[in-house]
């Protein structure tokens, strides 16, 4: 062969090389990652144990998948999809019910939760304009399942992530949520700049994805509790009762903070194993209330704050006209009450230290500064709770 032809090998391979490393800068000017949870660094929240994995996931077949769309300087979003159980939910509905914390807001599927008490479909989480996009994939997911269907209930909710994404661009196609339905498992949950949550942000710096999980004390009957948050509100954050925001000057209507006027939405949902009526699974979902006061949110005017919430427990057919299920007793659900809220408060901080520091043409969100935080949770006492109180606490 000749000089020529290796001469314009050679150029080809290193112009491959050169974007490589170019598409790697560019990679770690958008994204800037952080690895670790809350707990590994000593910062315990609430009473209750968690699970093995601290997820949502810890309810006994919940599954999860995310999909993440991160593409030139515009598109920063994603979908993340919550699967109650592996089968088919149209055919094996569980019992559900929702909470509307400040209405500001696009979810879908929600009267029909609130009239039956039944969630049937995968449940998604998205962008705004997204949402309806979101809906139709989940739809012919369900069709594709069960091809006689004449009606279903996709349950969606949404955020805006248009401050770091072209949300007019709806970028979430089918594919993108057929492929988080499929990839949805159990075990470990992603965190932080993920799927749904890769364009948000909260109290002050980059939100996104955040769960976690309680096991309540056998004494209290031994359930469990998940939840997977998708942070996007504004407020002054608070960890364990330290001022975090204020200390860090991101609060609220002060001169400084670079997001006054931020009004996003924050979606919570809860799971658990509980034998429960839709009646008192409303119940636990108004709890997140408790949740978002204790780190710092005040549902401002334009944040669509909502809960969905389901138990995994199956109700029994006794025969084609009447089903029979247990059902805790209303003064048995204060265990359940506590750990709702813990588990939701540890989501949102989870969701904010695992965000990476994401920038885009319509600007930059940058991640909590963990040291300074911790140098924070330290001078106010907040770190390393001492588990001698508590007789559940190894």
């Amino acid at each position: 062969m000749s000089k020529s032809f290796y001469h314009v090998v050679f150029l080809n391979m290193i112009k491959i090389i050169l974007h490589s490393v170019l598409l790697t800068f560019v990679i770690h000017e958008f994204v800037f990652c952080q690895n670790n949870r809350p707990r590994d660094l000593g910062l315990e929240i609430g009473l209750f144990e968690t699970g093995k994995w601290n997820a949502i996931t810890d309810v006994k077949g919940v599954e999860v998948g995310h999909e993440t769309i991160i593409s030139n300087d515009n598109i920063r979003t994603g979908v993340t999809i919550i699967k109650p159980h592996g089968g088919n939910l149209y055919l094996d509905k569980v019992l559900g019910a929702v909470y509307v914390t400040n209405g500001f807001g696009k979810a879908l599927g929600f009267t029909q939760v609130e009239e039956l008490g039944t969630i049937e479909t995968p449940i998604g989480l998205t962008n705004t304009l997204n949402i309806f996009n979101v809906a139709n994939a989940i739809i012919d997911y369900m069709i594709k399942e069960n091809p006689n269907i004449r009606s279903v209930n996709p349950v969606v909710g949404e955020t805006n992530d248009s401050g770091l994404n072209d949300i007019q661009g709806r970028h979430v196609k089918k594919n993108h949520v057929l492929k988080a339905i499929q990839n949805a498992k159990s075990g470990p949950v992603a965190e932080g700049s993920v799927g749904a949550g890769t364009g948000t942000r909260a109290l002050g710096f980059k939100g996104g994805i955040g769960t976690s999980s309680r096991l309540l004390p056998k004494e209290v009957g031994g359930f469990t509790v998940g939840v997977l948050a998708q942070t996007n509100f504004g407020g002054s954050l608070m960890i364990n009762g330290a001022p975090v925001g204020r200390e860090l000057k991101k609060s609220p209507f002060s001169s400084n903070i670079p997001y006054d006027g931020e009004e996003g939405s924050c979606m919570i949902v809860i799971a658990t194993d509980a034998p429960l009526s839709n009646r008192n699974l409303k119940r636990m979902a108004k709890r997140v209330n408790h949740a978002f006061g204790r780190v710092g949110a005040y549902s401002s005017n334009g944040s669509g704050d909502y809960a969905i919430i389901f138990s995994t427990h199956r109700t029994q057919a006794l025969d084609d006209k009447i089903i029979s299920s247990k059902e805790l007793k209303n003064s048995s659900m204060n265990g359940l009450f506590m750990a709702t809220v813990e588990a939701t408060e540890e989501a949102i901080i989870n969701s904010l230290f695992m965000a990476e520091t994401i920038s885009s043409k319509y600007g930059r969100s940058e991640s909590l500064p963990i040291d300074e935080t911790m140098k924070i949770l330290e001078k106010y006492k907040a770190l390393n709770w001492n588990k001698k109180l508590y007789p559940w606490k190894k």
